[in-house]
């Protein structure tokens, strides 16, 4: 399962494959960043070495490898997903008119759906790639799709839901990425991006929530 949005390489596992949602298509503008403000491709795109090409320029559809540099990978994405969760403490307020961003549409419900869609496409992705498993394509209909279920109300409820779901995937990835050694990083199994390179692509998921961005009073 390569990917998609943000995704290393070998099938596509992750959003931008397929689905033209109503009144929503198309790729996220240039806006890009490989952790919360730090600069890099936009998540929703990627052409992974292997990966059918998608729309470029958002975490679904990646055009190139990722940048590295020496943060680390497991403490990047607990980042990622501790700023995504301090913009959507304050989605509460939203007026329940979708965000453009380039020529994509987001809403809170989106952007959360993404973020998390797109940490168990790779996660799945970098456990079938451990265990000497074909990755599987993805069928996500990724961030050109804005369905009914997006367009609902974001509650308090919906964001406590967001917190568990998202701090426990962070949870995850840490607890497998600081199990990895540095060469087991940077010389991963199988094919596609290294681990490294698809914990930083996955760092740019932050662009789902910043679409979004602050829209007021935290909860």
């Amino acid at each position: 399962m390569t990917n998609t949005e943000p995704a290393s390489g070998t099938s596509r596992n992750a959003s931008g494959t397929s689905g033209n949602a109503p009144g929503a298509s198309g790729n996220a503008p240039g806006t890009s960043h490989n952790a919360p403000g730090a600069p890099g491709n936009a998540p929703d795109v990627h052409n992974a070495p292997g990966a059918s090409g998608a729309t470029p320029n958002t975490p679904d559809i990646p055009d190139a490898a990722p940048a590295t540099d020496g943060r680390d990978p497991a403490q990047l994405l607990t980042a990622m997903v501790d700023h995504v969760l301090a913009l959507a403490a304050t989605w509460t307020a939203w007026d329940g008119r979708p965000v453009p961003a380039g020529d994509r549409l987001y809403t809170p419900h989106k952007a959360i759906r993404r973020v998390a869609d797109h940490m168990v496409d790779h996660l799945a992705e970098m456990e079938a790639r451990l265990v000497g498993e074909e990755t599987q394509p993805d069928h996500w209909h990724a961030s050109a799709t804005t369905t009914e279920a997006d367009l609902a109300p974001f509650t308090a409820a919906d964001l406590d839901e967001a917190r568990s779901r998202l701090t426990r995937l962070a949870r995850i990835w840490a607890n497998r990425l600081d199990a990895l050694t540095p060469d087991e990083l940077d010389r991963s199994a199988g094919t596609g991006w290294t681990f490294r390179q698809l914990a930083f692509h996955l760092a740019e998921s932050a662009y789902y929530a910043d679409s979004v961005g602050d829209l007021g009073p935290r909860v």
